[in-house]
């Protein structure tokens, strides 16, 4: 069983950086799609950058051109710049033998593994 565990959270300013870092224990190329999802309070869970097996990214229009994916073996992160406040959330790092596709409509389908989440928090 694929084990996801994140790090790099934390509470920070509108427009700093802040860098995710997910390391999997288990065989990650049985899963066709990595990537990160969020949920905020009160909203539902959206897919924020995936990465296929060929190293294929998607990213949720909101993020794009700030965040940037990287798989690198065992090891998945999130760089994330100027960060805003709409940024704020729990982040996932997950898994799914689907496709990236599917992967980064989390609020339709779970992705098969998750982590315990690390928590984002940016304020004015």
């Amino acid at each position: 069983q694929l084990q996801l565990v994140e790090s790099g959270g934390g509470s920070v300013k509108v427009g700093v950086s802040l860098r995710l870092s997910c390391v999997a224990s288990g065989h990650t190329e049985d899963y066709l799609c990595m990537g990160w999802f969020r949920q905020a309070p009160g909203k539902e869970r959206e897919g924020v950058a995936a990465v296929n097996i060929l190293g294929a990214t998607s990213y949720t229009n909101p993020v794009k051109g700030r965040f940037s994916i990287s798989r690198v073996e065992n090891s998945l992160s999130l760089q994330m710049n100027d960060v805003k406040e709409e940024d704020t959330a729990m982040y996932y790092c997950a898994a799914d033998r689907s496709t990236c596709a599917t992967f980064m409509t989390p609020q339709i389908r779970s992705p098969e593994v998750s982590g315990q989440g690390t928590l984002v928090n940016v304020s004015a």
